[in-house]
């Protein structure tokens, strides 16, 4: 009877120890055709990742990917995609520390967000842009969102950084 308990209590502890498994995606995924050359791919975190449900993007921008200062902010996506962003959940975060913004706009029919921040971004500063409170599209599918930065005192166009390729399933 003693070896039966001792028995329990190592398989137990043994399966408790096993990792749950995360829906949630941290990279690009496999392009097989098409897509965005390699160098411009973009890191980002999904916290679900799942169709139809709320989610929290972390979509990053690494250093040497902004050689001059930011102004400004846009991340276009296609028209395909057909969730909902929720402009107050939109943060930036520098070294994990959120900045101040002056303005986020979201316009849905022509599918981008424009972030603000109050002051200037540096150069070769490390950016993630969090947004939470995302309505995730109800059919899962491909999107590559842009990543576009202006900056200050520059002609008013903004420069191509990247892309993030996320995948809804």
């Amino acid at each position: 009877m003693r070896r039966l308990a001792v028995s329990l209590a190592l398989i137990s502890c043994t399966l408790t120890s096993l990792p749950l498994v995360v829906f949630a995606q941290g990279t690009p995924g496999v392009t097989l055709f098409g897509g965005p050359d390699k160098s411009r791919l973009l890191n980002f975190y999904l916290q679900s990742g799942r169709a139809g449900d709320k989610d929290r993007y972390k979509l990053r921008i690494p250093a040497d990917k902004l050689n001059l200062a930011v102004e400004l902010i846009s991340i276009s996506y296609p028209d395909y995609y057909k969730g909902k962003f929720n402009p107050e959940k939109i943060e930036v975060r520098i070294k994990d520390e959120p900045i101040a913004l002056e303005e986020v706009i979201w316009d849905p029919e022509n599918h981008f967000i424009e972030i603000y921040p109050a002051e200037p971004i540096p150069a070769g500063t490390k950016i993630e842009i969090v947004m939470s409170d995302v309505k995730n599209p109800t059919f899962g599918g491909m999107y590559q969102f842009n990543a576009n930065i202006r900056t200050p005192g520059d002609v008013p166009i903004t420069r191509y950084v990247g892309t993030w390729v996320l995948n809804i399933n």
